[in-house]
């Protein structure tokens, strides 16, 4: 393979005068990573960007892995991440006769050959050339067998795979993303198209099925480079001009390592469940890879959509940093109003065991949202101000305790004298902050060795919102009581 990155300035993409068809294809073996999100996601943007199509098509010929659990999971991923599909899902199981039907038009015209040898002598060839220190290359003895001797062994039953003869000279493409890059046909072993049993392999599927569904512009990840040189091939063969294609960066860890489960979650659901916005994940990942210039990194979904472009999504990996997720997640749960974030922490405080009745929230949430960076910490802080079994007296928490030592109990039954003063109607910031100042001006106090401890009482630790609001929100009756247990 010959990659030139400088022509990545003389080469830009002219995108085609109609519409882009373009698909996303996940194999449903397993969970929506987010590397395959990023694809949808880039897929999705290039299409709405430019008033396209987004296909959706599930790569479901792998029958021992593939599940309907599996499907209906990447669906529900897409779903929360707002990623909406035109047309579809297809299921490229559907299409096995016409993947039959496209390799046996190629064995037809002499672009591919049948191969009677089976597994095992292949496998006992590859031993022979490992043994000898060599490489192991395909050496075309289906092709090479007379026509008489083929169909003697066709009409004896014997069993034989489609294999494409692999042209020799350059095969080249423009790519969108890494400007030109060619292979030597020579250089790539002649790959079987049609098992034996029938089925289509994943690189004639592919193309069969992308030339059926009119598709102009292939997306995918790095990983898919060695497959294109195929692809373009196959296609040709075919009689038809391949599609544009663009191979997006690896994500990596912040170890530079290719992400994987060593470095946390990788599923979209999982960090679902950590209680991270579908708004935050979607700007998150768009920013792997891709950026829309400048400094901006905060972007509506509208933003997103207006400015993506092929040209701007970069050549090297993308890093895959969760302290900055989170971060991003932060700024949308401050933005966002309680009311709009009141379900997702409805359904994180059902999770906890946490019943909350009747009760208003939205109050609760606002107080906390600022200080959290994800809907599990927004539902864990409401959870500890609804739910006094809910306290956890934290290190920093502890920490003062001892510092304070007596002082913290005395200073907390100053302060339950002055709240328990206040009347159910006037429990509100203003009074509350207030009758705590006066109890640090009327016995000499710092103003923190008032209202620390009752931080403390109230939540176990030592941050929060302003001890004020705090009461407010904890209420009247369940201040009063927690300052009272945690002063005996």
């Amino acid at each position: 393979m010959n990659h030139d990155s400088r022509l990545l300035v003389f080469l830009p993409i002219e995108l085609p005068m109609t519409k882009p068809r373009i698909r996303f294809a996940p194999s449903p073996t397993g969970y929506l990573h987010v590397g395959g999100a990023r694809t949808a996601l880039f897929n999705w943007l290039f299409a709405r960007r430019y008033g396209g199509v987004f296909v959706l098509r599930i790569e479901d010929t792998d029958k021992e892995r593939s599940t309907d659990a599996h499907t209906q999971v990447i669906l529900d991923g897409l779903r929360w991440l707002g990623i909406t599909w035109d047309e579809g899902p297809y299921f490229q199981g559907s299409y096995a006769d016409r993947h039959r039907a496209d390799a046996e038009r190629l064995l037809a015209s002499g672009h591919a050959y049948r191969d009677f040898l089976t597994a095992e002598e292949l496998d006992a060839e590859r031993a022979r050339v490992k043994a000898r220190g060599g490489v192991f290359r395909y050496h075309r003895a289906g092709m090479e067998l007379p026509a008489d001797e083929q169909a003697r062994r066709e009409a004896a039953g014997m069993p034989y795979a489609i294999r494409f003869a692999m042209p020799e000279g350059e095969i080249a493409w423009d790519d969108a993303v890494h400007g030109r890059i060619s292979w030597q046909g020579g250089d790539l072993d002649d790959f079987i198209i049609l098992r034996s049993d029938g089925s289509a392999i994943y690189n004639m599927a592919v193309v069969s099925d992308d030339i059926a569904m009119s598709i102009t512009h292939v997306l995918r990840g790095d990983d898919h480079v060695s497959n294109t040189p195929k692809q373009i091939a196959l296609y040709r063969a075919l009689g038809h001009e391949p599609p544009i294609f663009g191979h997006v960066p690896m994500i990596l860890g912040l170890d530079g390592k290719k992400l994987s489960k060593r470095h946390g979650a990788t599923a979209v659901g999982d960090y679902q469940d950590m209680g991270i916005l579908p708004e935050a994940m979607r700007n998150f990942l768009a920013l792997l890879g891709w950026s829309p210039g400048g400094d901006r990194e905060i972007l509506t979904q509208a933003e997103l959509s207006n400015e993506f472009s092929l040209e701007q999504i970069q050549s090297k990996p993308a890093v895959f940093d969760t302290t900055k997720l989170e971060w991003m997640n932060g700024q949308y749960l401050s933005a966002m109003a309680a009311s709009e974030l009141l379900p997702a922490v409805q359904r994180q405080l059902e999770r906890m065991g946490i019943a909350t009745g009747d009760r208003n929230l939205s109050p609760v949430i606002d107080a906390v949202k600022t200080r959290s960076r994800t809907i599990l910490h927004v539902a864990e802080q409401v959870a500890v101000r609804v739910d006094a079994s809910r306290i956890v007296r934290d290190e920093k928490g502890a920490a003062l305790v001892a510092k304070m030592g007596d002082r913290f109990a005395a200073n907390l039954r100053l302060d339950h004298g002055a709240l328990q003063r206040i009347p159910d109607f006037d429990w509100l910031p203003p009074a509350l902050e207030g009758a705590l100042r006066t109890v640090a001006e009327a016995n000499g106090l710092k103003l923190g060795d008032v209202m620390q401890p009752v931080r403390v009482a109230l939540t176990g630790g030592t941050v929060s919102e302003p001890v004020h609001e705090l009461l407010a929100v904890v209420g009247r009756e369940e201040s009063l009581r927690r300052i009272s247990a945690a002063a005996s």
